[in-house]
């Protein structure tokens, strides 16, 4: 005959984290402090001029006064109709083609040269005098934008500048107007921002790169791989985040370029030849106090930063997929 046990089992234990729990005191006030405060600060100083340009974009407000009139999107037909706009709008997607295959191109090479580049026979090391040049190349950056513009508007004047200057002592034309000739004129102001970015993504690239395990650059260099294809078929793909980064970066500059262009060519330059959305809407904003209209510019602007963006960071996940 079985006995029966004398004593209750004991009851299982409650399974945690049955039941809503509310977290404590001091974590809300955590939640609150330091999650909370910036969330407001982003959505009120971020987000809420977004929404606010969209909306003055579809009225006719002058900036002067609060009254608006409702108009649809009759801005958005005004401003595709405008040569002038369509202009402008072409030179920022020229530079967002030009500058940041430059810029980028450029930097990458001078980041391989300091790091990578040296003498392929002892120990992977840059070229002789490495951290000089990081240091010159990178000066540029800490010049402001405006100091920049008025610098290269004395080089490239045509009375005395330093181009025209050497090429008179070369025996070649030396009265060419570089900003002020339709013909060179975008060119010019290309140059002057290469100039000034290409030693930060220099240095950008330089700290990618150290990253690489070092035992993967020497497996290619004993596998015979030369400098030209371990910078882009090792080095390039292990990196490839950083440049796409980069080419965030400087495509957001080149759909702005306002300090650049209102130093060099005030006017949008000789015909327009220089002029970009960003100071077009500037002038149609602040002198022509059609602030619905300049709005509308900036919206525009804004959808070709983010679609470009998109497509850039969706291009380089879409590979890390693969």
């Amino acid at each position: 005959m079985a006995v029966l046990p004398t004593t209750a089992p004991t009851a299982a234990p409650a399974r945690r984290g049955r039941g809503r729990r509310f977290p404590s005191p001091q974590r809300l006030v955590f939640y609150v402090l330091f999650l909370g405060v910036p969330l407001a600060i982003y959505l009120v100083f971020v987000v809420s001029p977004f929404f606010q340009a969209f909306y003055y974009s579809l009225t006719d407000w002058r900036g002067l006064t609060s009254a608006t009139t409702f108009v649809g999107l009759d801005n958005y037909v005004t401003i595709f109709a405008d040569e002038q706009y369509r202009t402008a709008l072409l030179h920022n997607l020229i530079l967002l083609i030009v500058l940041p295959v430059i810029t980028i191109g450029l930097a990458f090479t001078l980041a391989v040269m300091v790091t990578v580049g040296g003498d392929s026979r002892g120990a992977i090391t840059g070229i002789r005098g490495s951290n000089i040049y990081r240091v010159v190349s990178f000066f540029p950056y800490v010049i402001p934008a405006v100091v920049v513009g008025i610098l290269f508007a004395f080089i490239y004047s045509p009375n005395g500048g330093l181009i025209n200057g050497v090429l008179g002592i070369v025996g070649l034309d030396r009265g060419i107007g570089w900003l002020g000739d339709p013909r060179f004129a975008l060119a010019a102001i290309v140059l002057a921002v290469v100039w000034s970015l290409v030693g930060f993504y220099m240095v950008l690239f330089v700290a990618a790169i150290k990253a690489v395990p070092a035992e993967v650059v020497e497996a290619a260099r004993l596998d015979g791989a030369g400098r030209g294809r371990l910078a882009l078929q090792i080095i390039l793909p292990m990196i490839r985040e950083n440049v796409s980064t980069a080419v965030v970066y400087m495509g957001i500059m080149a759909l702005d370029m306002f300090v650049y262009i209102s130093v060099m060519t005030p006017n949008g330059g000789t015909g327009g030849s220089t002029d970009v959305v960003s100071r077009y809407l500037y002038q149609t904003a602040f002198q022509k106090s059609q602030f619905g209209l300049a709005s509308a510019m900036g919206v525009v602007l804004a959808l070709v930063t983010m679609l470009m963006a998109v497509l850039v960071l969706f291009g380089t996940r879409q590979k890390d997929v693969r």
